[in-house]
């Protein structure tokens, strides 16, 4: 019994892998879809001052990726630099969090963000929101128009990013192939590899145990033009 106490206590390999440098500042960018300047601006901007620059130039940890890619996502839905870092400012302090963009839920109507007030306060109240930008200014739900497009499986950490969006198999997970974009548990560059070494899209999907459309969602992620003839690769 005592053994079985001991293994339960133990933290989760994958765990203690969300706060290790892993992903190049070029990959960060490439995932979120922004420059790698503006990585490395909203750095310096805030989203992690206790991390050098010089650190951050050389990689990023998960929980760093996963706050790019949120920020990523609200610019792109149009919500302003000021109501972001007056966001993070307050939900960092309110729940005393690090890394409060990879680890609450947000939403947004295109201006504004949201989070659902249980996450804040602990308490049950349908259909109302906070907006932290505004110091927990109460919201109701009916002003949203989406949610930002992450998974949050994990005691509220964002667990799973669909990194090429919801239409594609390609997602971003901890847990699996370290954090690596994948397939099905198959990271991308490997499928790319299996490509680029002259395979066809159903050898590549027998071998991996995935399905065509799977195959040609990761070489789409990879930059791969699959209808171009595999001679190329010869010359």
């Amino acid at each position: 019994m005592a053994a079985a106490a001991t293994s339960t206590a133990r933290p989760e390999p994958w765990r203690r892998r969300l706060y290790v440098p892993n992903y190049q500042v070029r990959e960060a960018a490439r995932y979120a879809g922004v420059p790698s300047q503006t990585v490395l601006n909203w750095q310096k901007a805030g989203l992690k001052q206790t991390i050098a620059s010089r650190e951050m130039r050389e990689a990023l940890s998960y929980m760093q990726l996963i706050e790019v890619a949120v920020v990523a996502k609200m610019r792109k839905a149009g919500v302003r630099p000021p109501e972001i870092r007056a966001t993070r400012e307050y939900v960092s302090k309110k729940l005393r969090s690090e890394y409060p963009f990879a680890e609450y839920r947000f939403k947004t109507d295109g201006k504004k963000l949201f989070m659902d007030y249980e996450q804040v306060e602990g308490k049950k109240g349908r259909g109302k929101l906070l907006r932290p930008g505004q110091n927990g200014q109460l919201a109701w739900e009916e002003v949203i128009g989406r949610l930002l497009e992450f998974e949050y499986e994990h005691k509220g950490i964002a667990i799973r990013w669909h990194v090429a969006g919801r239409g594609s198999s390609v997602l971003i997970d901890p847990r699996v192939s370290f954090g690596a974009p994948m397939v099905r548990g198959t990271p991308t560059w490997a499928i790319r590899g299996r490509w680029e070494a002259g395979e066809t899209i159903d050898e590549i999907a027998d071998d991996f145990g995935l399905t065509e459309n799977e195959v040609r969602d990761a070489l789409t992620f990879e930059g791969i033009d699959y209808s171009t003839p595999l001679s190329k690769w010869t010359h």
